[in-house]
Parts: C-alpha cells; sequence; structure tokens
C-alpha cells in the first residue's frame, strides 16, 4: 500500500504514559501501532517535527525514537520519502465467515457460471457516463439547503419529477406532495405495513405465487398473510370480499410475479370495488412496470382509484437496485401517518443520488436509457424463445410479453431434479415451487422461471445452450 500522505500526530492516538521516559513510551505505542495492524505497512508517518507539536515534546525525542525503531525494522526511511511503517509479514488472524441470509432457494457453493435469476437486472449496462453528467449538473443546480437533514418525503426536485413521469408512462394520478422516496420498495412496503398495523388491520392477501421476503416484511410488521390463488388470468380478485378481517392486499397487476400474466381487466375493477366497499387498500407492486415487449403497456391500477390504491415503484429493474431508490404514492389519509412513521429514524436515499435521478429523467436520458434496455432485453428474450422452439419443442414457454423473466414449464415431477441439472451445468436457475406460498392451496405445477436480465449479451449463447443441454429430454 502506498499511502503517499502523511498521518497527522493527533489522529495516530499514541498512550505515552508507559514507564522508562517519553522516547521509550513513544517507541512502545508505536510498536503496538504497527504490531496491532492499526498502522499499516506503507503508512507515513508525520515529519518529527509535526509530531512533537502534536504531542507537546521536544522534536529531538521524536527523532531519537523513530531512528531507534528503523534501526529494529518497524520503520522505514529514505530521502524525500520521509519516515514510513517498514514492508512486514505479520500474523493475521483468521476472519470470519461472513454470514449471509439467503432470499430464495440454496445455491452451489461453488457459485454459478450464469447467473438466471429472476428479477435481475443487467447492472453492467449502468449508464455511468450519462448518470455522471447528471450528478454533476444535479450537484451544480444543488441549492446549499439540500446537504442539510434529508426531508422524509425526499427531495422536491425528484418528487416533482416523478409525477410528471408516472403520469405520463404509467398512468399514475398523482401530485407530488403525495410521493414519498424510499429507499428501495422493501422499505415502502415496510413502512405501509406499519402503518396498517397502527390502524388496526391484522392480515394482508398476499398472491400464492410471490417472493417470501416480501411476506416476510409483512409479517414482521405484525401482520398476518392470506394466500390469493393465482392462475392465467392473474389474482382472483374476486375472492378477496370472501376473506374475513382483511383490508388490504399486495399485487403484481401488470406482470404477475413470477407467473408472468397481467391481470385480467374484470379482475382489476374487482380489485378496486372490493377496496372501495371495504375501506381498504391495494398495494400495487410495479415492479417492472415500464418493460414491455409485444403488447400495449397496461396502466397502473392506481389510475383507477388514487384513494384506495398504494402505488410503489423502483430504480432496481430500470437503472440498478444498488442505488436504493425506490417511491410511493400514497392515497392522502396515508401521507401524514408514513411521512409520520418515516421521521422517527427510518434509512434515507441519498440526497444527491436523488437529485441525480431526477436531473436523469427531466434531461430524457432515463427515457432513452429505458429505450435501449428493452431492445437488449426483448432480443435476449427472443433469444430464448427461439432457442426453445427450435431444440426443444416440447417445451412450452409462457410470460414472455413483458419483464426479465420467462416461465419454462416442466413435466410434472421434475422440477427439482431440473434445478440440480442446471446447477451441474453453472446455473443460477430457480423453480416455481421456491416462489409458493407454503400455505396456498395451489394445484401441483412444476415450471422453471428463467431470468435473462443478468448475462451479458457475450455469454448469451452459452447461457442458452447449457439451459438447453440441462432440461429433460434434450440431453
Amino acid at each position: 500500500m502506498d499511502n503517499s500522505w502523511a498521518t497527522f500526530g493527533r489522529d495516530l492516538h499514541l498512550d505515552l504514559t508507559a514507564p522508562g521516559g517519553l522516547r521509550a513510551a513513544l517507541m512502545s505505542a508505536l510498536r503496538d501501532a504497527v504490531r496491532t495492524g492499526r498502522l499499516a505497512p506503507g503508512t507515513r508517518l508525520p515529519s518529527s517535527r509535526s509530531l512533537a507539536a502534536d504531542l507537546g515534546i521536544a522534536r529531538n525525542t521524536v527523532a531519537d525514537a523513530y531512528a531507534e525503531l528503523v534501526a529494529e525494522g518497524w520503520l522505514s526511511a529514505r530521502q524525500g520519502s520521509g519516515t514510513r511503517v517498514a514492508e512486514r509479514t505479520l500474523p493475521r488472524e483468521a476472519p470470519e465467515a461472513p454470514r449471509t441470509r439467503s432470499r430464495g432457494p440454496a445455491r452451489d457453493p461453488a457459485g454459478p457460471r450464469y447467473d438466471l435469476t429472476p428479477g435481475t437486472s443487467d447492472v453492467a449496462s449502468f449508464p455511468r457516463t450519462a448518470w455522471l453528467a447528471a450528478a454533476r449538473r444535479a450537484l451544480t443546480a444543488a441549492p446549499n439547503e439540500a446537504f442539510g437533514f434529508t426531508l422524509p418525503a425526499g427531495r422536491p426536485e425528484l418528487r416533482t419529477v416523478l409525477a410528471d413521469y408516472l403520469a405520463r408512462a404509467r398512468g399514475v394520478r398523482v401530485d407530488p406532495d403525495r410521493i414519498v422516496i424510499c429507499a428501495g420498495f422493501m422499505q415502502g412496503l415496510a413502512l405501509v405495513s406499519r402503518v396498517l398495523r397502527a390502524e388496526g388491520e391484522g392480515r394482508v392477501a398476499v398472491e400464492s405465487y410471490g417472493l417470501d421476503f416480501h411476506r416476510d416484511v409483512i409479517t414482521r410488521a405484525g401482520l398476518r398473510t392470506v394466500p390469493l390463488p393465482v392462475d392465467e388470468l392473474g389474482a382472483d380478485t374476486g375472492a378477496l370480499a370472501g376473506l374475513d378481517g382483511v383490508r388490504a392486499a399486495l399485487l403484481t397487476p401488470a406482470h404477475q410475479f413470477p407467473t408472468g400474466v397481467p391481470l385480467h381487466p374484470d379482475r382489476r375493477a374487482a380489485a378496486v370495488n372490493w377496496a372501495r366497499t371495504s375501506g381498504g387498500y391495494v398495494l400495487e407492486d410495479d415492479y417492472d412496470g415500464e418493460l414491455r415487449y409485444d403488447r400495449q403497456p397496461v396502466g397502473a391500477l392506481q389510475g383507477l382509484d388514487p384513494d384506495h390504491v398504494v402505488y410503489l415503484g423502483t430504480a432496481s429493474k430500470s437503472l440498478a437496485p444498488g442505488l436504493r431508490l425506490a417511491w410511493m404514492v400514497l392515497p392522502d389519509r396515508l401521507v401524514d401517518p408514513v411521512l409520520a412513521l418515516k421521521a422517527t429514524g427510518e434509512w434515507q436515499s441519498g440526497v444527491l443520488d436523488q437529485l441525480t435521478l431526477a436531473e436523469f429523467m427531466s434531461s430524457g436520458a432515463y427515457d432513452r436509457h429505458l429505450r435501449g434496455m428493452r431492445l437488449r432485453y426483448r432480443r435476449r428474450r427472443d433469444q430464448l424463445v427461439a432457442a426453445l422452439a427450435e431444440r426443444a419443442p416440447h417445451i412450452h414457454v409462457s410470460g414472455i410479453a413483458a419483464g426479465l423473466h420467462v416461465i419454462v414449464e416442466l413435466p410434472p415431477g421434475t422440477e427439482q431434479s431440473m434445478v440440480q441439472a442446471a446447477r451441474w451445468h453453472g446455473l443460477a436457475v430457480h423453480g416455481l415451487k421456491s416462489f409458493t406460498d407454503p400455505t396456498a392451496d395451489t394445484a401441483p405445477r412444476d415450471a422453471l422461471v428463467v431470468g435473462y436480465g443478468t448475462p451479458p449479451d457475450h455469454s448469451f449463447a452459452g447461457v442458452l445452450d447449457a439451459l438447453l443441454a440441462a432440461l429433460p429430454g434434450n440431453g
């Protein structure tokens, strides 16, 4: 490590209380700092004059201590390079193995060669140059107060731009004052769930196919989840009226995750009518609303009734999950309780990222990026569907009109063996059962949920070869 700057003496935190005089105490403290790794090899120390002034001792005392530690091999000194911690091999303790929490089916410890996890985007295509340009413009134009304490609702610049974009692109009816910026979809879902629990709600309907950690967020808020059947028309929202004590439902209307079907118009109307009649809410997860290929975009359910639908959107699929930027459009009566809860210490998204996204969207760069990503994802989807049709015509594929994944139907009883076979071929792939609510009474259905967002273009042909080789009956 080449540290070209010198550490300030006051930052060394040297204890000079050891017996034997100041020079001996200084040498002992420096040895301990090097031995414990607090001063890494190559670290440049302050000059003897500077350290003496910071410690309030004589310069000769520091110079003598440095000279002796150089002689002992603890430090090194070269003309023009100053005094540094000597490069040495020191014993280190074995690092503790990191602890992780699984958010899906277990993966091969060796790691897959290709990642076909559904719902993941191509982060390698993040528009770095355009984002950097937007960040520079946003930073230059930002008012000084923007760098103070963050507003619970988020920066007004981003909420204003989002209101225009969501109305234009997703058919959302919204005023900027009803938008709340969140540090990801999960935070938004957690905030709404906790507010609903505080208002006395006890149960939330969730689709029988979905993500387990979304159900976990709801249950950690003190609510219970009730599975809602899903078929080829989407969630059976007509069943909501028969669920006792349920006044909220989490749905993915535009593109059901993971089955890939849009919610049928009759069922969209049924969901909204149920929310109006019961005084409840539909929590609309519009996780990939912009990614449509073969059909007209399905507008947000929120447009049918802004007073009973909580709209939740995110930049995770359109840009990158690492930005931790998502947003909620709330009914009027939920705005104040959500903001009051968020102000109690909830994590806020970074101001600069919010201002950058606002500039990125208002400049047109967001729309241009989305057009390019739609073309890229559609090409991959077309390659996947064409390869299956040509080389595995006995395999049916569905859910292909939108999003970042498809459903590959399998013969009954073969899902688990197929997942294992895929791992042997270096693929991280998930079966449909891993997304099934364990409390749901669903008919057995064997399928793979194959994501195509992550593999880079140059390796996609190899991905398809590995997938096809693993499919049953395809050798």
